[in-house]
């Protein structure tokens, strides 16, 4: 058994029942081939539900690009979901938004901004790879510094006189067809064993009273009887 399993099962006995099996049924459908990065997004409830929706997909990690905005989560919206998805905020340097996606990049994901002038819709994304979805702000979209950086460039299919959906609804309607597309691949897109029990630890922390320091305690009596 590892040391992060020990301090698992360590806080297993602190938390109810009904919590372990909530972890270890969601932690199991969590991912992290897809992740979501939001650029400069100017109202708060949207960013809030974008954060809301990509829990209920299952993505692990959602990056915030803050060069002259601050995202603030709207709690009543976002239900929790601070919680239990990682939110990585990016606001400083020259350029944030290419400091949040040579990052990515260098993690090995394919860099796609989403717009409605794209020709590539998100049905035809390739996803044998690990993908970044950028969104951009409500009213002008991605900068084009970030289109310029990505990879790729896909839109959803549109059938009205308007051009484009509001952002938190672009993202649920590409992450549900993403997520759709993923369940029904060969692509081994779920998180790793290690990888889930890591997050559980990180989400008993979450609910426990002081819960980083239960942790470190923890784990220093395991280091103690090794």
């Amino acid at each position: 058994m590892t040391i992060d399993e020990k301090v698992l099962e360590a806080f297993y006995e602190i938390i109810t029942e009904s919590k372990q099996e909530m972890y270890d049924r969601i932690a199991a459908d969590r991912t992290n081939h897809i992740t979501v990065a939001m650029e400069n997004i100017r109202k708060d409830h949207n960013a809030s539900a974008v954060l809301r929706t990509c829990d209920c997909f299952g993505i692990q990690n959602l990056h915030a690009i803050e060069e002259d905005t601050e995202y603030v989560i709207q709690r009543e919206i976002a239900r929790g979901a601070g919680n239990w998805v990682d939110l990585h905020s990016y606001t400083t340097g020259v350029n944030p938004s290419i400091e949040c996606l040579e990052k990515l990049k260098k993690e090995g994901y394919t860099i796609v901004a989403t717009s409605p002038h794209a020709t590539k819709t998100v049905h035809e994304l390739n996803l044998e790879n690990p993908v970044a979805l950028v969104f951009g702000t409500e009213q002008h979209g991605i900068t084009p510094d970030v289109e310029q950086f990505s990879d790729e460039l896909i839109k959803i299919p549109m059938y009205g006189f308007t051009e484009s959906f509001n952002i938190s609804v672009s993202a649920a309607l590409m992450l549900s067809t993403l997520r759709h597309r993923l369940e029904n691949s060969e692509i081994d897109w779920k998180l790793s064993i290690p990888e889930q029990v890591k997050l559980k630890i990180k989400w008993c922390t979450k609910i426990i009273r002081d819960g980083e320091r239960v942790e470190n305690e923890i784990r220093r009596r395991i280091f103690e009887k090794e």
